[in-house]
């Protein structure tokens, strides 16, 4: 394996790691929901996260389309003493190899717990959610993805439109960002340890192949897997975080092992925690770049980083497109990449609240 190779396996495979006939649905006892594709939605009913279920909330189950005419499966938490009227929302998604019932949802569960409403989905074909083939990315329909929840969230009768922010975490925090630059009804955006997937997807870890030639080899290698792809019948699973580490694997690896292979952050659904999503996952990627747009943003961001972590330069990158007093970059001193997916004495939540607080008013 080459050089560039092992950059952009790297990229794609640790980094991330069906529109409802009747009304969207929330319920935690229907089990199937049924598309105008005929193809149909099982979500599991049983609490089934990484993380303990709160007193201090009311979870529930609910589905969404977005304009793609996908259906995306979604854990909605409200606060269990909500008072009467309409609440700020957020809607959360990632990281990228994961499932709305690993980090998403802990962010989210945590929020609600503090005055907001709020979602954890699985983005298009991925997790619970629709849209056939499994496991492939769209820069375009995931950042879609977050602007469905918008709609979806604007026409709920406890949530104030006027009031809704959105949360992604590691490659769906550099995919909120495009989202807000595409979408003004996001009135505020978190992307906490941020990667930006065109770039290390195009270029690799810390740019070491951002050249037109280093492209053109990974180009052929994709394309020569597509064809493969296409006389076998199915996609080609890149593979997730592997089963058993190699002795020189980087202290990054060794974090994702640690979240994704262990009972601290294992889940059946995972992409990470198994196969991973498919070998071609880089191709949209490459020409696409998510950050184009970044420096029109005219409304809140907030990027929240790890001191110590790989992917520290994405975010702080994405940081200097930004315009405006209204943005804010927030380094959390000694912390890693995945400190901040579930480490709740290091993940910043009272500076989450305030940003969002003072900025969906």
């Amino acid at each position: 394996m080459n050089k560039r190779t092992i950059h952009t396996h790297a990229a794609a495979l640790l980094a991330f790691s069906l529109i409802v006939n009747a009304m969207d649905s929330e319920s935690t006892t229907s089990h199937k929901y049924r598309s105008n594709d005929m193809n149909t939605l099982t979500l599991t009913q049983e609490w089934d996260k990484t993380f303990p279920l709160s007193s201090r909330v009311k979870h529930s189950k609910i589905t969404f389309h977005n304009r793609y005419g996908i259906t995306l499966a979604a854990d909605l938490y409200r606060p269990a003493d909500a008072p009467a009227g309409r609440l700020p929302a957020i809607a959360v998604c990632g990281p990228f190899g994961a499932v709305k019932e690993q980090a998403a949802g802990l962010y989210a569960q945590t929020m609600a717990e503090r005055g907001f409403l709020t979602i954890a989905f699985d983005p298009s074909y991925t997790g619970e959610s629709g849209g056939q083939p499994r496991y492939v990315v769209s820069p375009d329909i995931n950042t879609e993805d977050f602007s469905a929840a918008v709609d979806y969230l604007s026409t709920r009768d406890d949530v104030d439109p006027e009031r809704i922010g959105i949360l992604g975490i590691c490659g769906w925090g550099g995919l909120a960002i495009n989202a807000a630059a595409a979408d003004p009804r996001i009135k505020a955006t978190v992307a906490s340890t941020m990667y930006d997937m065109s770039r290390v997807n195009a270029n690799g870890y810390f740019d070491a192949d951002d050249s037109a030639e280093a492209r053109n080899i990974l180009r052929k290698e994709l394309a020569a897997q597509r064809t493969e792809d296409y006389r076998n019948g199915f996609q080609k699973p890149g593979g997730g975080v592997p089963d058993v580490l190699p002795d020189d694997a980087p202290q990054f690896l060794r974090d994702y092992y640690d979240y994704y292979k262990t009972p601290r952050g294992y889940h059946p659904r995972s992409l990470n925690s198994n196969q991973g999503r498919n070998a071609t996952t880089p191709i949209p990627f490459i020409n696409f770049p998510l950050m184009s747009r970044a420096g029109e943003i005219e409304n809140a961001v907030l990027i929240i980083h790890g001191e110590k972590a790989h992917s520290r330069y994405f975010g702080e990158d994405a940081f200097k497109k930004l315009k405006g007093g209204n943005k804010e970059l927030m380094i959390i001193p000694g912390a890693s990449h995945v400190d901040l997916y579930d480490n709740l004495k290091v993940i910043p939540f009272d500076k989450i609240e305030a940003f969002f607080n003072s900025n969906l008013k």
